[in-house]
Parts: structure tokens; sequence; C-alpha cells
């Protein structure tokens, strides 16, 4: 994974902790679709759950090349970090305690007290494994003062 950092850099796997969105880019036969989605980042790879309905895990399938972008945005301090990937994605058969992993980044670690939608997720599910080729980190935080 080359990492293309400029002046104005950040910690990537400390943002990567963070629990924020990312928004996976896809190609369809209608052009490119972009899917707001939660991630874990283990091993190197961004993790994203895929439930029945999605229909990013069967565009994957056709075609595994991805674009994911991240952005840590607060407008009363000026923050903006920004990590935006390349690279190739594949299905995975779904593994709960990888996806009890990822809930307790967003929803914290006391399960029962989850919406019922993130509780007794099951092999219907799958897993999306991105593999980044590339990645571009840039802190474009400004001074809210002036």
């Amino acid at each position: 994974m080359e990492i293309i950092r400029g002046k104005r850099s950040f910690d990537l796997d400390k943002f990567l902790t963070k629990p924020l969105f990312a928004h996976l880019s896809t190609a369809s036969s209608e052009g490119p679709r972009e899917s707001p989605v939660w991630f874990f980042w283990k091993d190197k790879c961004l993790w994203i759950i895929g439930t029945p309905v999605d229909t990013f895990p069967l565009r994957i399938d056709e075609n595994p090349n991805c674009a994911i972008g991240i952005v840590d945005f607060d407008p009363a301090t000026g923050k903006v970090l920004h990590a935006g990937f390349r690279g190739k994605a594949t299905v995975e058969p779904f593994n709960s305690n990888l996806a009890k992993r990822l809930f307790s980044k967003y929803l914290g670690s006391k399960e029962k007290e989850w919406d019922a939608r993130f509780k007794n997720q099951d092999s219907e599910n799958v897993f999306i494994r991105f593999v980044p080729e590339t990645v571009v980190v840039r802190n474009q935080s400004y001074n809210v003062n002036r």
C-alpha cells in the first residue's frame, strides 16, 4: 500500500479507529455508485458489512475496483481530515466476531443496548474486504477565527 502524504498529514491508523462514515464508490452499468458505510480497519484492510438488500456486493463481484473516501469534519473547530483510498475489494463470508467489533466501534461495547437491527447478525450478510493500493492522506483544516 502506497501512502501519499502532503505537507499537512496525520496519523492514518489513529484516524481509522474513529467512528466515521466512509463513502464506498463502485462501478455499475449506469455509471459510478456511492454508498455510505461503516468500516473496521484490520490487517491493513477496510472491512464493510453488506446486507441482503445492499447492491454494492453484487457490483464488487462484477468489478472489484473501488474507491473509498473518509472525512472527519468539525465546522466549529475547522478540522478537516481526509483519507482517500483506491484499491480492490472482494466479497467474503460473514464473520460474527468481526461484525461485533465493527458495531462496537459505532454503537459502544454494550450489545444489549444496540438498536435491534444490529443485533443477531447472521450469514445472510457478507463482508467486503477492501485492500487499498494507494491512500491519500490530507489535513485540510482551517482557522475558524479569521
